[in-house]
């Protein structure tokens, strides 16, 4: 704890408690499962912090939904150990093993310290970058154009990429199975972590049993491509050759085996659905936006008719506009949670100790408050003066303060070089009005998202 800390310390005990939310209990329940949209509801009943108690608290802790930029900031910002991973991150580890999402606070510093040099923003163009050949697959099925499937389309680019990216290989037909495993084991754990009552660990459900034999299956790769590396370091395969080269810089200790495999599975299970969705909805967006889409087409042709690659992400600065409005609408993750450890302070009230608190990125970056007109698609709302003038804590699409995203940069990376080369060969009308999504764990689009593809000439 730093000093200002213990300065101030002794007045969290006389903050009045975050104020309860007056909704019905019934009421309460139901949207505390659906993570992106019921948050709005929730914010504007209580407010941007509210307190939601579904039982009594030696069986359901309190919890604090944050929807605020100063309430991000009073979470996310911390430097001290007032909160910590929570039940979420329990079933991942259960399912999944350790990893740097799920360690809690002591196991995971050592663990960033040894990844941090592998997902700096020049490291990443090391093994970053597949997504232009990724993407013109997708150009490339279509040559005469005609009605596709974003979703599915995206889905099949977001693997390709990630199995070079992070396996340097091509999954090619496994990555069907592999998209298919990920899905059950992530909405297993997600339905089981927001159960009020969960059957005990040593109890084997038909779910578990599923979750466990996806789990399995992607885990068989993984292992293999460690196993490969350790082999061959001259094997193209860049991240896990630099996961097996990186060290502790404070004690100078590698990662296991396990270890490695364990963060590579993450790396694929996080990366999958939320690059999928992304460039999914940023299409489909588009495609409501024949001027704003002509924009980004010929920025993208300007670079010149070639393989997209990093270098060229500094000219493509109004695609990463389009790309930050669309996650701000369509958020991959719609929140995250928090157990906190001590009492603290947030946004002027006490949060206790016991408390989960849930980070509501979807209401934060639907706040009517923070955003005019938020359901409009306006990508000069991440102009750079825009930006420069805006609250740093008020858009969070990959977390901020002591714990962000650690794959931040590749995620940016990947996704504007796939929508420059996508928008860049075709033109995309989206036949669907709405984007449905479900949110077992990251948030994905829910059955087709119909388009209908036109080469440019």
């Amino acid at each position: 704890m730093t000093a200002r800390d213990t300065a101030a310390a002794p007045e969290v005990g006389s903050l009045p408690l975050v104020p309860r939310n007056p909704l019905p209990l019934w009421k309460l329940v139901q949207l505390v499962r659906r993570l992106d949209t019921g948050q709005e509801v929730i914010r504007d009943a209580g407010g941007p912090i509210t307190r939601i108690q579904l039982g009594p608290k030696k069986l359901m802790p309190p919890i604090v939904a944050v929807m605020s930029p100063a309430g991000m900031r009073d979470v996310l910002g911390r430097n001290d150990a007032s909160s910590d991973r929570c039940i979420i991150h329990e079933q991942v580890q259960e399912m999944a093993g350790d990893s740097l999402w799920v360690l809690p606070n002591e196991q995971w510093r050592p663990r960033k310290r040894a990844l941090a040099p592998v997902f700096t923003k020049t490291s990443v163009r090391a093994f970053g970058g597949h997504m232009s050949k990724a993407a013109q697959g997708f150009v490339d099925r279509w040559p005469s154009g005609g009605e596709v499937d974003l979703d599915a389309e995206c889905r099949r680019v977001a693997m390709q990429s990630l199995g070079r990216s992070v396996l340097g290989v091509d999954l090619n037909e496994r990555g069907e199975t592999i998209a298919r495993c990920m899905h059950v084991a992530s909405s297993y754990t997600a339905d089981r972590a927001l159960r009020p009552v969960r059957a005990p660990r040593w109890l084997s459900t038909p779910a578990r049993r599923r979750a466990r034999r996806a789990v399995d299956a992607m885990r068989v790769i993984t292992d293999e491509m460690v196993k490969a590396c350790r082999s061959d370091p001259t094997r193209d395969a860049p991240l896990v050759q630099a996961l097996i080269a990186a060290t502790d810089p404070e004690t100078g200790r590698p990662l296991t085996d396990e270890e490695i495999s364990n963060d590579l599975l993450i790396f694929m299970l996080a990366g999958h659905d939320t690059t999928a969705t992304a460039l999914t909805h940023a299409l489909w967006v588009l495609g409501h936006h024949p001027d704003i889409q002509d924009r980004v087409a010929a920025e993208a042709a300007a670079i010149g008719d070639r393989e997209l690659t990093p270098d060229d992400v500094p000219a493509l600065g109004y695609t990463v506009q389009v790309l930050h409005e669309s996650v701000r609408l369509c958020p991959p993750a719609a929140g995250v949670a928090r157990l906190v450890t001590r009492d603290f302070a947030v946004d002027g009230y006490r949060v206790e100790a016991g408390s989960l608190v849930a980070l509501g990125l979807y209401a934060l970056h639907h706040d009517p408050a923070l955003w005019p007109d938020p359901m409009a698609f306006d990508p000069d709302r991440f102009s750079p003066e825009n930006v420069k003038a805006r609250d740093r804590w008020q858009f969070l699409p990959f977390l901020g303060g002591g714990r962000p995203c650690i794959g931040e940069h590749f995620a940016r990376l990947e996704t504007t070089l796939a929508l420059a080369t996508v928008v860049r060969a075709c033109r995309i009308e989206s036949l669907d009005d709405l984007f449905e999504c479900e949110v077992p764990l990251t948030t994905v689009a829910k059955g087709p998202i119909r388009a209908r593809v036109t080469p440019r000439r």
